[in-house]
């Protein structure tokens, strides 16, 4: 399953208190932990997160940008949450954009490229059933799209992956081993530099993906 990419720079994904705080509460509005109707408590949220009111701020503006809340000055901060269509039209964005990251990838990938890969890709097996397999996963899905060699195509990834939780393989364990049977298959594209294959398994991916997120919360409301 495909990672977000919080940052195009470094492997640190912890990133400022308003970054942290934005992707932690979009984590619980995206698996309906936060679910929509909700009243956000800023203190609670500032005391949580041990900073002050402006980072909180900001990330409650960002995530109002999204459309997962709505800020007003008098009812304060309601959560709009993401509908199962929402979901799936967000998903199949992201697929398009991963499915070309691949498909360019297939074609310019380099040597020392695919065999950091590999490593990669096994170091995401080693870590099955362990909470740690996100942060792997994340970092192997970052070097596919750094393999395309466009960091136009990079930056709309980055924005299109906040759709997905960060903690998507611990949320659903059953997932993992068609995603790592996909990871091998991927690789084995790149390797044969069969582009059009790598653009299908890459995009089936997080279609998949998005369905079994989508899945979870309509059995969570019912």
């Amino acid at each position: 399953m495909l990672a977000p990419v919080p940052s195009d720079s470094g492997i640190d994904i912890s990133g400022t208190v308003r970054e942290r705080a934005a992707r932690e509460l979009r984590d619980r509005i995206l698996t309906g932990t936060l679910p929509a109707g909700s009243r956000l408590d800023l203190d609670a949220i500032t005391e949580e997160f041990a900073t002050s009111r402006t980072p909180v701020r900001e990330a409650l503006l960002e995530l109002s940008f999204e459309g997962l809340v709505r800020v007003a000055p008098r009812s304060g901060v309601t959560v709009i949450g993401i509908s199962s269509g929402d979901v799936l039209d967000s998903f199949t964005i992201l697929g398009v954009l991963t499915g070309q990251a691949a498909a360019w990838a297939a074609e310019r990938v380099k040597p020392d490229e695919l065999a950091a890969l590999r490593e990669l890709a096994a170091d995401v097996a080693a870590r099955s059933g362990d909470d740690s397999i996100g942060e792997a996963n994340w970092l192997f899905h970052q070097r596919i799209h750094r393999a395309a060699h466009s960091q136009r195509l990079m930056t709309q990834i980055k924005q299109a992956a906040r759709v997905v939780p960060t903690n998507f393989l611990t949320l659903f364990p059953d997932h993992e081993k068609h995603s790592l049977d996909e990871h091998r298959e991927l690789l084995d594209a790149l390797a044969v530099k069969d582009a059009e294959r790598a653009r299908t398994i890459a995009e089936r991916h997080v279609l998949d993906a998005g369905r079994s997120l989508v899945d979870w919360l309509e059995r969570r409301d019912h």
